[in-house]
């Protein structure tokens, strides 16, 4: 990977965009969170076919979602005014907004029809707010001209490939972060973790843009973790992993290291293949388990550990393959 000598302006500006985020998303979270509260648009728990979920969250039915708005809305805003780049932010800010307003529109409908969008209709929407991307991405912005980087291998060419990676990579990634947030501060902690590692990427390679989008994603989240934490005021909702999620995909393909995202979204992995291995056991063996509850984070629940223990053993995995995965895409040639 190419390293870029930078001035230490830029990292003036992508702190300035930081902490700008993070004020505004404090100065209007008290009015978002009476709104929430105002509109009872609180969390449902299913009553069916989920004792041992229902056994670990009963207490948190009815705290309010949908505080992914204050992250990504805030994002949006700051980078409107003072970050809005064709090359560099256009995709990461359309993917965004997209994502967040269909994760707002499935949390609405989980909240007043106790039940969100279809899963077949989720994907639909997903996988085309995901087309529209890699259509941008292939075509506007030339990837199909470049090669897809491999650690220590360097770049190969994928031509019309980008166009299915792109699209499995959003919204595989959007889904992995949608599984993983189910307790307080879980999500929102990984998200900062991954955001500032694809920054420090981004700002080596001299995609200050990128770098600072990250920034200013990290700024939100640290506002929207001061509530979210044990106990929670208000939860992150669709409306928030479903656009972290989405965005984090698209960033790690815009610093072309969409390799190691695996490795820096560790967690949102094991999580996801915890609920895959779970589901093609029971069809399996007609109903067997191989993990007391899915995703992960539950089965330890079950297993006794108490939920601020599994947040943060869960960080610490994190933050630890967020810094792996830094390494390999910082010196990997």
């Amino acid at each position: 990977m190419e390293v870029i000598v930078f001035s230490s302006r830029y990292l003036e500006r992508i702190s300035l965009l930081t902490a700008t985020s993070f004020i505004l998303a404090l100065l209007w979270t008290p009015l978002w969170a009476k709104v929430l509260f105002r509109f009872r648009l609180g969390k449902k728990i299913a009553r069916e076919g989920t004792t041992i979920y229902n056994q670990l969250h009963k207490a948190k039915e009815n705290t309010p979602t949908m505080g992914g708005i204050l992250i990504w809305v805030t994002t949006a805003l700051v980078t409107l005014l003072f970050n809005l780049s064709r090359e560099a932010t256009w995709l990461p800010l359309f993917t965004l907004i997209l994502t967040g307003l269909l994760g707002a529109f499935d949390d609405l409908l989980n909240i007043f029809r106790k039940r969100g969008l279809r899963a077949r209709h989720k994907l639909f929407w997903q996988l085309l707010i995901a087309g529209l991307g890699a259509w941008w991405f292939y075509v506007k912005l030339g990837w199909g001209a470049k090669g897809i980087h491999i650690p220590s291998n360097g770049d190969i060419s994928i031509g019309l490939w980008y166009i299915p990676l792109f699209i499995l990579v959003i919204v595989s990634t959007m889904n992995a972060v949608n599984i993983t947030d189910g307790l307080d501060g879980l999500a929102g902690g990984l998200l900062g973790f991954a955001y500032f590692a694809y920054g420090v990427i981004a700002l080596v390679q001299g995609q200050v843009g990128i770098a600072a989008f990250c920034g200013t994603i990290v700024g939100a989240l640290l506002a929207f973790l001061w509530f979210n934490i044990y106990p929670a005021r208000f939860f992150m909702g669709d409306t928030g992993s479903m656009a972290l999620g989405a965005t984090l995909g698209v960033v790690a393909l815009l610093t072309n290291s969409v390799v190691i995202l695996p490795v820096i979204g560790f967690v949102f992995v094991i999580e996801t293949l915890s609920v895959m291995i779970q589901v093609f056991y029971r069809n399996l063996t007609g109903g067997k388990k191989v993990f007391l509850s899915t995703p992960l984070h539950l089965h330890l629940q079950a297993k006794g550990w108490p939920e601020p223990k599994v947040v943060m053993r869960l960080w610490v995995l994190g933050a630890v393959f967020s810094v792996i995965g830094l390494a390999i895409g910082l010196f990997g040639k």
